[in-house]
Order: C-alpha cells, then structure tokens, then sequence
C-alpha cells in the first residue's frame, strides 16, 4: 500500500511509503479486536469498588426481641441487610478487571485495527517535525493543513520527542504515542491515523 507523504503545508513531498500488505491489508477480525479492546478497557479500572458486610457495619449485635411469641417476623440485629444502615448482600468487592490474552491475538487484533484504518483511507503519513521548543500553534496548523484538523486523530511518533509531545497534550481530540507502545485500543478509538514519515517506515523494516 503506497502512502503518500506530505510536507507540514500539507502539499505532497513527491516521496511515498510502502505500508506493507501484511499489516495493513488482511481481513480484519472483529472479535480479536473486541477482546484486545475489553482487555485494555480493564486494565484501566482500579476494581476498588467496595461495600460494608453485616459484620462491617457499625451497630448493636444484640437481638432485637425474642425469637418466638410476638407475632412478628424473627429478628436477628440491627446490621441485619433488610434494615437501613445494614450490611449489603452480595455487594461488590475489590477485584482486579485484567484479562490474559496470548501475543498472537494481541498482535491479530492490531494489525486488524490498522488494516480498518487502510480500507477507510484513515491513514495519514506526514514528514518528520523537529521543533527547538514547544509549539502548539505550529502542531495545530499542521493538523489543519493535512486536513484532519477537529477530527479525533492518533498522532504516531518514532521516538519519545517531548517538545512535540508538549505541543500535541492539550490539542483537543489529539492522542500522541511512539511506535512501539501503539496499541489496538487507540487506534480503534481515533479517526483518523497520523504518523510521521520514520513512524511509518518502521513498520516496512519490521515486515523486512
């Protein structure tokens, strides 16, 4: 798959990138992205959820009457569940929410994620930015430039740069990530996939 790469003005370069067919055009397979989705989705729970049992709850543990001759119903003590201020039955307690999953389906998972955004014309592949200091105007009109400015946009660097990383976190609908930490989640949740031109060649050196 041949990419076009273009200039921060958003004008063609005149120099392409081979997207190779085997990351970037299979079949995609939806449950195998549901599953690295779920996955990552758990990880970020903190599964400290928590409530108070009848033996945590504050309250006499005396017996409220007698058992038999009242009339009423059997009562045991005021931290029984049925009162107010009870325990609470079956009420959530801390757990973890992580899922194992092998590393051929995370991988199956990605590259079905990254050949979605292929068959969507969802990929954009623009020169490398070197900024002295960080510029947010400069990263902003380069969105706008390329045309995905206001779109939810995954913007993929090679490497950790931070004086783009700080020109990027506060564009909204923007998410930036290096190459190596890209993940399916992400790139199912962006619109549109923007990389930088060795951010893209690294996925030809790896299918080499």
């Amino acid at each position: 798959m041949q990419v076009d790469v273009l200039n921060t003005e958003g004008k063609k370069t005149g120099r392409t990138v081979e997207l190779p067919e085997a990351i970037f055009g299979v079949e995609p397979n939806d449950h195998v992205i549901y599953l690295a989705v779920k996955q990552y989705m758990g990880a970020q729970r903190q599964g400290t959820h928590k409530v108070k049992t009848r033996l945590e709850v504050h309250g006499s543990s005396k017996k409220l009457h007698k058992q038999k001759g009242t009339g009423g119903a059997r009562k045991g003590n005021l931290r029984n569940p049925l009162y107010k201020g009870g325990g609470t039955i079956f009420g959530p307690k801390p757990h973890g929410y992580d899922t194992k999953l092998n590393q051929k389906v995370k991988t199956l998972a990605k590259i079905s994620a990254l050949s979605y955004k292929a068959k969507e014309n969802a990929i954009v592949v623009v020169e490398d930015m070197q900024l002295q200091t960080p510029k947010t105007s400069q990263f902003t009109s380069m969105l706008k430039n390329i045309g995905v400015s206001g779109k939810k946009s995954l913007f993929v660097m090679p490497e950790n740069s931070d004086n783009l990383y700080l020109s990027l976190r506060n564009v909204a609908n923007v998410n930036g990530t290096v190459i190596r930490d890209i993940n399916t989640y992400d790139i199912i949740n962006a619109s549109v996939l923007v990389m930088t031109e060795n951010a893209a060649k690294v996925f030809t050196a790896e299918e080499a």
